[in-house]
């Protein structure tokens, strides 16, 4: 049995195949570790696709409200994963590897405190969290974020990191001067090294 699981959360509009392919790559560099790519709960209204939440009609300021909301589903879904790999509750085996909406389900995930998680990975993301922080002690996080992002801007994470490491996360960040909004293959060998990392300790 593996003696981790990564779980990738994909960005609106997408699924979880288009992030599965990251696992492929990172399997030689961290071959006791599990990866799965779940579909979002709900299906994209726009196009194709799944999404965390539904961004329809959505502000800044009642984004918060709206991952919220999200929250019991996505929680769903986690734990169907984890009982799928013979990991049921063992969260501190786990690390969320998200990109974009997916990344914002990780953070919040993270800043509410929900569970103690092996580590975190939020690729082009933002903390929509509008409480007190509350995160688990001893849950790393890794931020990156393309400083060419014209979708979620790097200001975004720049915030985010701010406010978790206030709230006691030990966190690294990186800004991509030429990125947009992607994962690039630096990012991508970043964050494979972060999650050795997170599981040596």
């Amino acid at each position: 049995m593996a003696k981790a699981l990564v779980i990738f959360l994909h960005g609106v509009g997408s699924n979880g195949a288009d992030l599965a392919v990251l696992g492929q790559h990172w399997a030689p560099l961290l071959p006791e570790v599990a990866f799965a790519a779940p579909d979002a709960p709900f299906p994209f209204e726009h196009a194709m696709g799944y999404q965390w939440f539904s961004l329809t009609g959505i502000t800044p300021n009642n984004r918060p409200a709206r991952v919220r909301d999200a929250r019991a589903a996505f929680d769903e879904t986690l734990h169907a994963v984890m009982a799928q790999h013979g990991m049921a509750d063992a969260w501190h085996k786990v690390i969320l590897v998200g990109f974009s909406q997916g990344s914002i389900m990780a953070l919040d995930a993270l800043a509410s405190g929900r569970y103690p998680l092996a580590g975190v990975v939020a690729f082009s993301g933002r903390l929509s969290f509008d409480g007190a922080l509350s995160p688990q002690p001893h849950v790393p996080a890794l931020l990156i974020h393309g400083r060419a992002d014209d979708v979620i801007p790097f200001s975004e994470s720049e915030g985010a990191a701010r406010r978790l490491k206030a709230a006691g996360v030990t966190l690294e960040a990186h800004f991509e001067t030429p990125t947009g909004h992607t994962i690039s293959s630096q990012g991508a060998m970043q964050a494979a090294a972060f999650i050795a990392q997170c599981l040596q300790d």
